[in-house]
């Protein structure tokens, strides 16, 4: 399968409680949505739908939220041990607080939780993507749709580096080495 770069704008449109449409999330001209098709990085049914259009044609869809990101799950909302959150003895308020996506791990993978409340002694969180439960309805122009170069393929599966954003030694990373940066690699593709 060929694969296409794509730059395109869209609306993202969701239902609120009462049925009626919102505009979620916008790509605009300014920055556009571009992305490679048959790598992963987009929805399925988002790439077949704009897949076979070219530069200046519009589409509208709408993608069903058990094809999307998959249905809301009570399973995926999780009460933890406020212990698990101690930085130096103490509580990670900082960073552990209602609404903010916070990493976690399950020793193989890691991914990200919502907060959603605070008690004394738990901490909700929601596994559950933001997405989960939504039709999404999509509305857009294509900007561009052609070959993808190898170059550009390769640049998304295998990212490298072209400098340091700690503080190195040197000052000159090369062939994406980090230099062991103190912040790592930096300015990654």
């Amino acid at each position: 399968m060929e694969k296409k770069y794509i730059s395109l704008t869209y609306d993202l449109m969701l239902k609120d409680s009462d049925g009626k449409l919102y505009k979620y999330e916008s790509a605009t001209r300014e920055r556009p949505f571009r992305f490679i098709t048959g790598i992963g990085y987009a929805l399925d049914l988002f790439e077949s739908n704009v897949g076979s259009l070219g530069v200046g044609d519009s589409f509208e869809f709408e993608i069903p939220s058990n094809q999307a990101y998959g249905e809301y799950s009570r399973e995926n909302v999780l009460e933890l041990d406020k212990g698990i959150f101690l930085r130096d003895g103490v509580f990670d308020d900082e960073h552990v607080k209602v609404g903010a996506v916070i990493p976690l791990s399950d020793g193989q993978q890691t991914f990200n939780a919502t907060v959603t409340a605070i008690t004394d002694d738990k901490v909700t969180v929601d596994l559950n993507h933001p997405l989960a439960g939504e039709d999404l309805l999509f509305k857009g122009i294509i900007l561009e749709s052609r070959p993808a170069t190898e170059s550009e393929i390769d640049a998304v599966l295998h990212p490298k580096c072209k400098g340091c954003s700690g503080s190195c030694s040197n000052g000159d990373c090369k062939n994406g080495d980090d230099c062991n940066c103190e912040g790592g690699c930096g300015d990654c593709k």
